[in-house]
Formats: C-alpha cells, sequence, structure tokens
C-alpha cells in the first residue's frame, strides 16, 4: 500500500516587505524600514482576514446564515480594499509589501481559522475576533507609523474606524440584552 505524506513547498523562507533599490526609487519620500515593517504587518493581517472571511463565507450554517453570509462579504470586501490602499501606499513610498500566501501565513497575528462546517453563531464569535486582532495590529503600529508618515496614519485610522465597527456589528448578532432593573 502507498503511503502518501503532504510535505511544505519547497519555497525560500517569507522574507516581507523590502524596499525598492536605489536605482530602481523614483524620487519623493522614502519609508524606513521601520514604516515599511509596520504597514506590513497590516497588510499581512487583511489579506488573512479576506482570506479567513471567504473560508467562513462558504461553511457558515444556522440560524441567520443568510445575514452572516451576506454581512461576511462586507468584511471581505473591506478587507480586500484595505489591504488594496496599504500595498499601494507602501509601493508610493518606495517599499515593496509582501502578499504571498507563505508571507501571509508566516507572519499573520490572526488565528488560524477551523476548517468545516461552522454554526452562524460560532463564526460570529471567530471573525469578532479576528478583526479585533487585526484592530489591535493597527493599534500597535499607529504611533509609530504616524510619527513618521502621518499620511499612512490616516489609512489606519480608516482601517480602524471600520474594522471597529464590523467588530461591533458581528458581535451583536450574539449578545443578549441586560434585564433592566
Amino acid at each position: 500500500m502507498a503511503t502518501t505524506t503532504t510535505t511544505k513547498n519547497k519555497r525560500k523562507p517569507a522574507r516581507g516587505a523590502r524596499l525598492t533599490d536605489e536605482q530602481n526609487a523614483e524620487s519623493g519620500f522614502t519609508a524606513s524600514k521601520t514604516l515599511s515593517d509596520n504597514l506590513q504587518r497590516v497588510l499581512v493581517d487583511l489579506i488573512e482576514l479576506a482570506s479567513q472571511g471567504k473560508q467562513a463565507h462558504w461553511n457558515v450554517i444556522g440560524t441567520n446564515f443568510r445575514d452572516t453570509h451576506l454581512q461576511l462579504d462586507e468584511v471581505i470586501e473591506a478587507a480586500r480594499e484595505f489591504s488594496d490602499t496599504i500595498a499601494e501606499r507602501m509601493r508610493a513610498l518606495h517599499a515593496l509589501p509582501d502578499g504571498r500566501s507563505d508571507t501571509v501565513s508566516e507572519t499573520t497575528t490572526l488565528p488560524e481559522f477551523p476548517q468545516g462546517e461552522i454554526s452562524t453563531t460560532d463564526v460570529i464569535d471567530l471573525v469578532t475576533v479576528r478583526l479585533e486582532d487585526a484592530v489591535s495590529t493597527c493599534r500597535e503600529v499607529h504611533d509609530a507609523v504616524d510619527e513618521e508618515d502621518p499620511t499612512s496614519a490616516d489609512i489606519l485610522h480608516a482601517v480602524i474606524e471600520k474594522l471597529e465597527q464590523f467588530a461591533w456589528m458581528m458581535s451583536a448578532e450574539n449578545r443578549t440584552p441586560r434585564a433592566s432593573s
């Protein structure tokens, strides 16, 4: 009987974001390594959020399926748009974003998403945690980003605002009001 083993691909280890070579850099403001690395941290979490959102979207089942399914589409779309905005901002600052799957899986702060069908209530809790984790990364890098590049910090403000709104809306699905006294 033949056995098969699954091995990780033979790719080189992820290097993450880098700066453009001097000869290829356009003129203008150039991100420091710290700024590039901080934006890269946000980028991989946003890419992972979109990917995990799709995993949830495809496998959610149960009460309020349709509403949860559609709400996940909104989260996914926003995460994709924000990741593109962050990556393009990095390029404008002569940094090289790295959104390859190996880099994302090796460097994201988001926990792995479970495989298989998942109830709507569990999906809501799982996605809320991931939204909050992505916000946490934005908040962790914010002050350093703002100190070097307030324009990039403004982008982080928009990301934080929208992801916190989604976290509130998602978590509200599973909450119950307190009994009045």
